[in-house]
């Protein structure tokens, strides 16, 4: 199990029936649930998460399991406090096997870069995965 599916499996299952969205009706993708306008393409409205996967509320997971961690640890801005919060290795070289699974292409000597890109790209692969997060830990 590669170190992001194992970091995904982690929140994920933390997912309850108040944490997960409902499912989609069968047929139709999260997004398209709404019929594309004349200006949108199609192809636009189509989510890459399949309709019978449930939307799992990212941030309330993790904002739960900060609040019960005595130390004080900040998932929306770090990438070491994140997977800390789930109980992985957050040392550099299990961040390095992290970059290195999502493709990182920049120095990884250069730890602090490396931990900001792995941040976002984390935040992201979370979200294409069913994953709901608030719009400004994606930008």
């Amino acid at each position: 199990m590669g170190m992001f599916t194992n970091l995904m499996a982690k929140i994920f299952g933390h997912a309850t029936a108040s944490s997960a969205s409902s499912v989609a009706p069968p047929g139709t993708t999260i997004e398209s649930a709404t019929a594309p306008t004349p200006t949108t393409p199609a192809a636009s409205a189509v989510s890459s998460v399949p309709s019978s996967t449930p939307i799992v509320d990212v941030t309330a997971i993790l904002d739960d399991l900060a609040a019960k961690n005595p130390e004080k640890l900040d998932w929306r801005k770090s990438i070491v406090d994140l997977m800390k919060l789930v109980d992985m290795d957050s040392s550099l070289s299990a961040r390095k096997q992290l970059a290195t699974e999502l493709h990182y292409s920049g120095n990884e000597n250069d730890s602090a870069a490396m931990n900001v890109w792995l941040h976002k790209e984390v935040i992201t692969k979370l979200a294409e995965n069913g994953g709901k997060v608030p719009q400004e830990l994606l930008s």
